[in-house]
């Protein structure tokens, strides 16, 4: 592949295969507008084009596959009051997932290092989720005072191994996910040991073929696996004031110490905002419908405190000393969201 240009995205046709890589390596490919632009275009280019008959996309940097969308870039916008341009940019990376979610030809994600919040937008609506043994997954929103987006708040509700309640886990949790849970939830569809070998083999097969000479057993279980009935037991519970309360009265206090834990960092009223966004997507018809609780949520967050300090702690000054505000009415998220 022509790896020659600084382009963020590097656009090119290999046999019959659409391959986008990734190529913003310093920001660990974080989706900035002119990514998903250019993602967008080419999608739309080769959805109708007999000579594409499968997409790749994959990334030039050896450490992560997408870290999320440049969340940095619309706390600046908020900061200079350019709230529209900053929901434009959602808006359109929002559009850009539910094309991937419903594309007609085989999408394939080869996820080799870091996928995170927006990473999973442009991946996890594929038809083919691949990994290596370098791949974790995370949504950390919650530490930065945002939610679940990119239709992450309904795909994990619904992947094969998954449930509304594993799905309300990921998110609010921010767990990372690794080689065993990644394909025991479904998020990941297969695993390799060798992602350009596998990528030769893609291109010049096809992806069943592939898939068939290369996907591997992992040697770890998973945790999430053995955690199910907690998780089922706790977060399923809908909003965070009943998962909180069945967190408090859970005998498996090891499981209910690892969870606070892990939402030590985390923005209250994000958390109140995530579950009441889990619970109306927990039903939603489709992708795009849950998108648009996504998007109309995540306007309402983004013009909320939180979201400004949580990306100024965590991303742009790294001192991890958020100040976030007290937890929110969950009344003042649900009365945005729509319920089918």
């Amino acid at each position: 592949m022509n790896t020659s240009t600084d382009a963020p995205v590097l656009v090119s046709v290999r046999n019959t295969t659409g391959v986008l890589e990734l190529n913003r390596p310093k920001a660990l490919n974080s989706l900035n507008p002119e990514m998903v632009g250019i993602i967008t275009d080419a999608l739309e280019r080769w959805r109708d084009d007999d000579g594409i008959t499968q997409v790749l996309i994959t990334s030039t940097s050896e450490k992560a596959f997408c870290s999320g969308g440049d969340v940095r870039f619309a706390r600046e916008g908020i900061l200079d009051g350019r709230e529209d341009d900053v929901d434009r940019f959602f808006a359109d990376e929002y559009a850009m997932n539910n094309l991937i979610g419903t594309y007609p030809k085989p999408y394939i994600a080869l996820i080799d290092g870091i996928v995170m919040g927006g990473g999973l937008g442009v991946s996890a609506h594929g038809s083919h989720r691949i990994i290596t043994g370098k791949a974790w997954a995370s949504m950390p929103e919650m530490a930065i005072g945002y939610v679940t987006d990119v239709g992450i708040a309904h795909a994990s509700q619904h992947w094969p191994g998954s449930s509304p309640a594993i799905g309300a886990f990921i998110g609010l949790t921010g767990y990372r996910l690794r080689t065993a849970d990644l394909l025991h939830t479904g998020l990941a569809t297969h695993l390799v040991a060798d992602a350009a070998a596998f990528t030769e083999s893609l291109i010049a097969e096809g992806v069943d073929a592939a898939v068939a000479t290369h996907a591997i057993t992992p040697d770890e279980s998973s945790r999430i696996a053995e955690w199910t009935p907690a998780i089922e037991a706790t977060f399923g519970a809908g909003s965070w004031e009943r998962i909180d309360a069945a967190l408090d009265t859970h005998e498996d206090t090891s499981f209910v110490a690892e969870v606070r834990e892990l939402m030590a960092k985390a923005s209250p009223s994000a958390v109140v905002a995530a579950a009441e966004l889990y619970d109306a997507n927990r039903t939603a018809p489709d992708l795009a419908a849950s998108l648009r609780n996504e998007t109309v949520l995540g306007e309402l967050v983004r013009r909320q405190p939180d979201f400004v300090e949580g990306v100024r702690a965590v991303l742009v000054d790294k001192t991890q000393d958020a100040q976030f505000i007290p937890a929110q009415d969950p009344a003042v998220y649900r009365e945005v969201l729509t319920r089918w």
